[in-house]
């Protein structure tokens, strides 16, 4: 027979394993900040200090309410490292309201209309014999490959190539793969 001390340490652990942060298992911390299954790209992101430019882009494009939307959305997340890559200007340029169109373009070329984890990219691109064609939200067209380390790279239309340098990274609308270039659609 279980003692009352028992059962009350037995209650204790369960209710203290229920009030953790609600993470995937396996959800790696972005940019220093855990990244909870229960929020959306979008909150998920801006706890991120990695994707502060990101998040600002995102929001002088009017996408915030897109990404926080259902999805499911796979989005291929630059890091402020992958902007500053950029030619010098680029980013405070893109950011005006004048240059709104540009910037959705760009951004929704790193957006694909489906929860796609890093297993599923990797299988894709080894049934299309090491090339798969990903098309994004923003009409794009990008390749996914595997390097020779085992690390999907994604290629802009212009040849520029990103590496996915954290996968699977689980939100409640979708996944995030964080990416260290930005791609950059054909103009």
């Amino acid at each position: 027979m279980l003692s009352r001390t028992t059962v009350l340490a037995a209650f204790t652990a369960v209710a203290l394993i229920a009030a953790q942060p609600a993470f995937a298992a396996d959800n790696p911390m972005v940019g220093g900040a855990p990244m909870l299954v229960t929020k959306n790209i979008v909150e998920n992101a801006m706890n991120s200090k990695d994707h502060t430019t990101l998040v600002a882009a995102v929001k002088a494009a009017g996408l915030v309410e897109t990404l926080q939307g259902p999805g499911p959305f796979t989005v291929f997340a630059p890091t402020n490292a992958a902007f500053a890559k950029l030619p010098p200007g680029t980013v405070e340029s893109l950011v005006k309201p004048e240059n709104k169109a540009k910037l959705t373009k760009i951004l929704t070329c790193h957006v694909v209309g489906a929860k796609a984890m890093s297993m599923a990219i990797a299988k894709m691109i080894s049934d299309d014999k090491g090339m798969h064609p990903v098309k994004t939200l923003g009409g794009c067209m990008l390749t996914a490959k595997m390097n020779a380390a085992g690390v999907i790279t994604l290629t802009d239309e212009n040849g520029g190539v990103a590496n996915v340098t954290i996968a699977d990274v689980q939100q409640s609308n979708g996944v995030i793969h964080v990416i260290d270039t930005v791609l950059l659609p054909k103009m």
